[in-house]
C-alpha cells in the first residue's frame, strides 16, 4: 500500500530544508505555515530555494504537499478590521502558493464570535470571493472543526454551505481531522463507513483531499480539540489503521499534528506503514 504519510514542518529554516527533513523521518508529504502561525508578516521568498523546492517536489514521489494558514486568521470576525487583516493575509499567502503550483491551502473556516452561525458563514463564503481567482493554481482546503466555542465547520452541513455560496468552489476542497471530527461527533471509531457515507451525501468524497491524522485526548462529542499522539488518545491506534486502510482514503495524503517532535513524528509514521 503506497500511503503518503507527512508531518508539520517548520518553514523557518526554509523549503528544501523541510524537504530534505521529510525524508528523513520518512515522510513523502508534508504541512507547513507559510507565516508565523499567530498571523503577522510573512519572510520575503527566497526565489532559488523555492525552484530548488519545485525540483525536488517533480523529482520525487512526492504527494501535493499542504501549506496552514495561520491559526488567527478569522475571516468571519464580526470585528471589521480582524476580518479585514485575514483576508489580506489569506490573499497574500495565495499569491504565495503560486511559486508551487498545484499543492493545498488549508484554513480553518473561522470562530462566529457572537453572530449566528449562517452570518459568518456567509462572511465566509464572501471572503472566498474576495480571494480566490480564475486562473489561481492552488486547492483551498476548508478544514472541519471540532466545534469549541463558535467554530464554524463543526458540521458537514456547514462546509458544504459555504462551498455553495462560493462563486469558485471548483477552487474549494476539504481537509478532514481525525481529532476534530472525533470531537465533534462523528463517530470514526464505531462507524467510519457511516462518517464516510454522511461526508458524501453532503459534501461529496470528491472534494476530500486530505487528512489530518491524530488522535485525541478527548471522548465522542466533546467539542475540546486536543490532539494526542497515535494511539495514545480516545480513538486509538486501530480506528486510526482503519481510517489509513479505508478504499476511500487510502489515495489520499496524511498529515500528523500530533503532540511530538520531528523524531516522535517518524517513528508515528514507521509504526503505522509496519502495521499495514
Amino acid at each position: 500500500m503506497g500511503l503518503h504519510f507527512g508531518a508539520h514542518m517548520s518553514s523557518s529554516k526554509g523549503f528544501v530544508r523541510m524537504f530534505r527533513d521529510t525524508q528523513v523521518i520518512g515522510g513523502n508529504t508534508m504541512q507547513f505555515f507559510v507565516r508565523n502561525p499567530r498571523g503577522g508578516k510573512a519572510k520575503d521568498l527566497n526565489e532559488a530555494d523555492m525552484e530548488s523546492f519545485r525540483l525536488l517536489l517533480a523529482e520525487n514521489d512526492f504527494m501535493p504537499v499542504l501549506a496552514h494558514a495561520p491559526y488567527t486568521m478569522n475571516i468571519c470576525s464580526p470585528n471589521i478590521q480582524t476580518r479585514s487583516f485575514g483576508l489580506q493575509m489569506f490573499r497574500e499567502d495565495l499569491l504565495r502558493m503560486e511559486y508551487i503550483p498545484g499543492n493545498y491551502y488549508n484554513f480553518h473556516p473561522g470562530c462566529a464570535v457572537g453572530q449566528a452561525d449562517d452570518v459568518a458563514i456567509s462572511l465566509i463564503a464572501d471572503g472566498l470571493n474576495e480571494v480566490l481567482w480564475q486562473e489561481m493554481q492552488t486547492t483551498v482546503l476548508l478544514e472541519t472543526m471540532a466545534g469549541k466555542g463558535s467554530e464554524i465547520g463543526k458540521t458537514f452541513g456547514q462546509l458544504r454551505q459555504i462551498i455553495d455560496r462560493t462563486a469558485l468552489s471548483d477552487k474549494l476542497g476539504v481537509c478532514l481531522d481525525t481529532c476534530h471530527a472525533w470531537d465533534a461527533g462523528y463517530d470514526i471509531v464505531g462507524d467510519l463507513d457511516g462518517v464516510l457515507s454522511a461526508f458524501d451525501r453532503e459534501i461529496g468524497l470528491g472534494r476530500l483531499k486530505a487528512i489530518h491524522l491524530n488522535d485525541s485526548k478527548n471522548p465522542l462529542g466533546s467539542r475540546k480539540d486536543r490532539h494526542a499522539c497515535i494511539g495514545e488518545g480516545a480513538i486509538g491506534e486501530q480506528a486510526l489503521l482503519r481510517v489509513l486502510r479505508h478504499p476511500l482514503l487510502c489515495e489520499l495524503p496524511f498529515f500528523l499534528e500530533t503532540p511530538t517532535d520531528d523524531a516522535g513524528h517518524g517513528a508515528e509514521i514507521a509504526r503505522l506503514r509496519a502495521s499495514l
